[in-house]
């Protein structure tokens, strides 16, 4: 089995086909938007559906596939920034029966938080039961939480309790990083796919215990959670090539990339199901890529920007892939990889040395 940090969903596209993934993403990084994601009005007949948002088990099935379930019954999610326009689905799961820690409460005592959609109203009492005062810092805790039966969900899956779970045919992790990954790029192999996981870096949130800002490593989104030694746990990630004949495709996906004003270049929440849709394509065959070290990387025709209006340039700049800031991104890595001593696998050893290699003769060139 892997017992992961993962969410987990069903796209289905309107021919009625459902393809299920998992998903790791660090805290803050949109986990829970994407477990409940409501596919934007120009993507007519695509719905996806919520199996899960925070636990996955998975394990091989008896047809050489991985299989997931969702041990909990509920979801546990950060409240500030949750609103109708960022996550729908989920604002219609809190409308009853739930539990919230650390929020603001208004006087007819309704939780109240930065980013929800009602305005800031008068006499709202603070996270600490203050009357609040800007000068105190936010009404509800940044790290502020929600707790609710994932059964209210609008779109949970007739699947979530399935005891056998639901295939997986992807695997998508991701980070919070302004300049380094790319809008997504598809792993070359289990080998890389188990790189990829486990090299998972984002720049911490108050979500995140530390420093704002700051770069994290968090190998599978696993870093709070990973009960033993990552090098033998990545072993056991590598193992489950001998142990599954159709192993899921392995994605990375950063809806946080900036521009050189320091803005998001990506719409996100709703508008990810764009990077979801090629992802699905991939996993059938139908979607084209161009490799590069890092992995493979679509085109910009590949995404399909109907009904959104954003530059041919600016897609460009999400997918770029640039020689030089990765070459420092894989030292890091390898020197990540170092600390955990002889334990690690020789594969992750070996993917350093291939992107390195291969930055190299794509620098010289």
């Amino acid at each position: 089995w892997l017992a992961e940090h993962m969410l987990i969903l069903g796209i289905e596209n309107p021919q009625g086909d459902i393809t299920y993934v998992a998903a790791a993403f660090p805290s803050a990084c949109g986990k829970t938007n994407l477990a409940m994601l409501v596919p934007p009005a120009a993507f007519k007949g695509w719905k996806v559906w919520t199996v899960g948002d925070d636990i996955a088990w998975l394990h091989p099935g008896p047809d050489g596939r991985l299989y997931a379930i969702n041990p909990e019954a509920g979801f546990f999610g950060v409240a500030p920034g949750t609103s109708y326009k960022t996550n729908p689905n989920c604002m219609a799961t809190l409308g009853r029966n739930a539990i919230y820690t650390n929020v603001a409460l208004t006087p007819d005592n309704k939780p109240w938080w930065e980013g929800i959609d009602d305005p800031e109203p008068a006499g709202l009492i603070d996270w600490q039961g203050r009357p609040y005062d800007r000068k105190n810092g936010p009404a509800a805790h940044p790290n502020s939480r929600f707790t609710v039966a994932a059964s209210q969900c609008p779109s949970y899956s007739e699947k979530a309790n399935a005891p056998e779970g639901v295939p997986i045919s992807a695997i998508i992790f991701g980070g919070r990083r302004s300049t380094v990954a790319p809008l997504v790029y598809e792993a070359l192999d289990w080998e890389h796919g188990v790189f990829t996981g486990a090299s998972v870096a984002s720049e911490t949130t108050a979500a995140a215990v530390g420093q704002v800002g700051q770069v994290r490593r968090d190998p599978m989104a696993m870093k709070p959670f990973c009960g033993y030694n990552f090098a033998d746990y990545w072993a056991h990630w590598e193992s489950m090539a001998g142990r599954a004949s159709h192993l899921p495709k392995v994605f990375h996906v950063n809806w946080f990339r900036k521009d050189a004003d320091g803005r998001f270049m990506w719409p996100g929440y709703g508008d990810n199901m764009r990077v979801l849709k090629w992802i699905v394509e991939r996993c059938a065959g139908r979607a084209a890529a161009h490799p590069t070290p890092v992995g493979n990387v679509p085109h910009a025709e590949d995404i399909d920007l109907y009904g959104l209006d954003l530059k041919r340039s600016t897609l460009d700049a999400l997918l770029a892939i640039d020689p030089e800031i990765w070459a420092r991104e894989v030292e890091e890595i390898g020197q990540y990889f170092a600390g955990f001593g002889e334990r690690v696998p020789e594969s992750l050893r070996r993917q350093v040395a291939r992107i390195k290699a291969e930055l190299a003769r794509q620098r010289a060139a």
